[in-house]
């Protein structure tokens, strides 16, 4: 756990915060102790994870409307974004879960690392209050802020998934017309999008881009990488 407090430049007052933000809900039941995990931890981290970014986008950007920083701030606390913080600073390796979800992967899976990132939020603002809080947030979350405020505010399914699929592993998605049809005024595309030999998602569109952002978009929703052999 020291090492752990090393890499968020954070030493807990109260190491048992800390401890609880760690442990697992797989744990506490094999260990009997159903009070002590950190979904309590989490459902404060993500209160405050929302308020200390929500003040941060409203000073960073004076010129942003409401809907640009709310559609901003989304991206930031969803899980995709939870888990890249979480994975930044090696948190995976710090949880304590019982022995059947370690066998099965679970300190890896991006739900985990999400909760136990929010959690981490709750165990900080617990031990030092909202200033500390918003310096731990900050230090994990100022990076993505400044790549997705670099770029359109606006959802990309073909960018957004790339950029989920690259810090995985150093290769991208490909996309594949599998089937056209209809007279050349009414053309109607089905592309595929692959991840080395994965199929994550199809869609169609009258145009071949409109057939490779749906099937982005569909690949978004399966997230069929989380439980692939690719990663």
């Amino acid at each position: 756990m020291e090492s752990l407090e090393k890499i968020i430049d954070y030493k807990f007052r109260n190491p048992l915060l800390l401890a609880e933000a760690l442990t697992h809900p797989s744990l506490a039941y094999e260990t009997h102790r159903p009070h002590f995990d950190n979904q309590r931890l989490e459902f404060l981290g993500d209160a405050v994870l929302q308020l200390v970014l929500t003040v941060d986008l409203f000073r960073r950007f004076p010129d942003f409307s409401e809907g640009s920083m709310t559609k901003l701030r989304s991206r930031l606390v969803s899980r995709d974004a939870l888990q890249e913080y979480s994975r930044d600073i090696e948190l995976g390796k710090y949880l304590l879960v019982g022995k059947g979800e370690d066998a099965s992967g679970g300190r890896e899976r991006a739900s985990t690392l999400a909760d136990a990132f929010e959690s981490l939020v709750g165990a900080v603002y617990l031990d030092s209050g909202l200033e500390e809080a918003r310096r731990f947030v900050l230090l994990c979350a100022a990076p993505k802020i400044e790549r997705l405020a670099a770029g359109p505010i606006e959802k990309n399914p073909k960018g957004e998934l790339q950029e989920i699929l690259q810090r995985l592993a150093h290769f991208p998605p490909a996309y594949f017309v599998v089937d056209e049809s209809g007279p050349d005024h009414e053309r109607m595309f089905v592309s595929e999008v692959k991840w080395g030999e994965l199929t994550l998602g199809q869609g169609s569109g009258s145009s071949k881009k409109e057939a490779e952002v749906s099937a982005a978009k569909s690949a978004l929703d399966k997230k069929l990488w989380e439980s692939s052999d690719e990663r």
